[in-house]
């Protein structure tokens, strides 16, 4: 028989190991470093695609991730801030879901220091021509900056999302019986109950 973790039932020890494990991901330790984010489009339907976890601040409750100021995801934050996270992690067979708001930093000190601290190829993705989902003739039929000069030029469409969690659900499958947490927080009141899986 398989040895139950310790959060397993603890709701607080719960909770540590969502952000432990997020913290993780954004580190490239964990199966959480490429999560869902879920927007609202301009349609009210939801969009989902993979991004990097870059940063995650458990006491703030917010994650970083980045994107391009000319892409869709970066169009739908600006017109509705509501967003969703979903992380899985197969071999800890833990899987958490945050819903929150998400807000757009660009040309801001915030902006400044996660592309000080990005590496050169992932700002050249920044820089590309023309912008991200524009229709090509082919698969090819675009651009990228070809030194490290006109890479630099990708910082005026480099944009920083932070999502602050107001909803946490972790969930960890184990064959003696699954464990799914609830967390929400109404400013600092926390609100922890135990849900059926």
């Amino acid at each position: 028989m398989t040895e139950l973790p310790p959060f397993y039932d603890d709701l607080a020890g719960c909770l540590a190991e969502a952000w432990r494990r997020l913290e993780e991901g954004a580190a490239h330790q964990s199966g959480f470093h490429t999560p869902a984010l879920a927007t609202l489009g301009r349609d009210g339907a939801p969009r989902l695609r993979t991004v990097v976890l870059r940063g995650v601040d458990r006491e703030s409750r917010s994650l970083r991730v980045h994107c391009d100021a000319r892409s869709d995801k970066a169009a739908e934050i600006a017109a509705d801030p509501r967003v969703s996270l979903h992380a899985y992690d197969p071999k800890a067979k833990i899987q958490v879901r945050i819903e929150g708001t998400a807000r757009l930093h660009g040309g801001d000190e915030v902006a400044r220091a996660a592309w000080a601290a990005s590496r050169p190829m992932s700002r050249v993705c920044y820089g590309t021509t023309p912008g991200p989902g524009t229709p090509l003739p082919a698969g090819g039929a675009y651009a990228q900056p070809r030194d490290d000069e006109a890479a630099e030029a990708g910082l005026s469409e480099f944009r920083v999302i932070v999502l602050t969690a107001a909803r946490l659900e972790f969930l960890y499958l184990a064959r003696q019986g699954h464990r799914r947490a609830s967390f929400s927080w109404d400013g600092d009141a926390e609100t922890a109950t135990w849900l059926a899986p």
